[in-house]
């Protein structure tokens, strides 16, 4: 399972965030709490620099809080600050503002002691596609002030907005490595959502992913797809899901793709449970 993408405006995009960069006194990095490892483009440590950096790990609703915890445990100790949040409710987003002010702090300090008017802070929000970083800025300002979707790379333009806490953010396009050599991140970002499905095998992952499930989580599957044999070979439980739900083709045969698509969509959603794939370093 070859996974490859990196789609054109994708290097204009890095340009494009490196010119702005100039622009900012915080980076913020968005993560998806499922993976925060295989979410986190290499580029932006070498983009950002030393300039202050606040880490999202965001859809923590549908992560496993444990795992949560010690990732944040990890990123503390690694020097970044993190904050979990859930862009749907808003659960940890009023922690933002507090975070930002405080590690602006020494650059607004600086400007007035070199006799300009205190501002405020201004910040920059990175991610790679589909992290949920435009819905994560929508909860902050309290109004679709960003135009957000479901697809990877919906957000084209750039555009500054005023957030509550008295600090500026700019939104700019996700950013996605032009080679996804780790082979396992690359599936990891397929079964989040953050690959386009048309450019992997959708049922080779789809089948991984339930094969891990079984392997580990067996009772949730069990409840879920009412399957009895859970040490199947993935295709087989891919069978058994869309015998269970109906899926069939002409001539009787079980239709696997279909089953493939309601996995990696139910995961997506949550319906089969809060897991995270990436397991902090020990």
């Amino acid at each position: 399972m070859d996974i490859q993408w990196y789609p054109g405006h994708m290097a204009k995009a890095r340009r494009l965030v490196k010119e702005y960069l100039k622009l900012v006194d915080v980076v913020i990095e968005v993560l998806d709490a499922r993976i925060p490892s295989s979410s986190r483009n290499p580029d932006i440590d070498e983009l950002a620099g030393q300039k202050p950096r606040l880490v999202i790990l965001n859809k923590s609703d549908l992560a496993d809080p444990e795992q949560t915890r010690l990732w944040k445990a990890v990123l503390a100790k690694a020097g970044f600050p993190s904050v979990a949040v859930d862009s749907i409710s808003g659960s940890g987003a009023r922690d933002v503002s507090g975070q930002v002010n405080k590690l602006a702090a020494p650059k607004i300090q600086a400007l007035v002691s070199n006799g300009r008017r205190p501002r405020a802070p201004r910040c920059m929000v990175l991610g790679i596609p589909n992290v949920g970083k435009s819905f994560f800025i929508n909860k902050l300002v309290g109004q679709r002030a960003a135009r957000t979707g479901d697809k990877p790379g919906v957000t084209r333009g750039q555009q500054w907005v005023r957030v509550a806490g008295n600090i500026d953010l700019l939104d700019t396009p996700g950013i996605l490595w032009p080679k996804l050599e780790d082979q396992e991140a690359a599936y990891r970002l397929a079964v989040t959502g953050a690959i386009k499905d048309e450019v992997y095998d959708l049922y080779g992952t789809a089948g991984k992913l339930l094969k891990w499930l079984a392997d580990n989580y067996p009772e949730a599957i069990r409840e879920r797809y009412q399957i009895e044999d859970l040490t199947a070979e993935p295709e087989q439980l891919l069978e058994a899901v869309g015998a269970r739900r109906g899926f069939y083709i002409s001539g009787g045969a079980v239709d696997s793709l279909k089953s493939a698509r309601i996995v990696l969509k139910e995961f997506r959603e949550g319906k089969l449970g809060r897991y995270t794939l990436d397991r902090p370093p020990v």
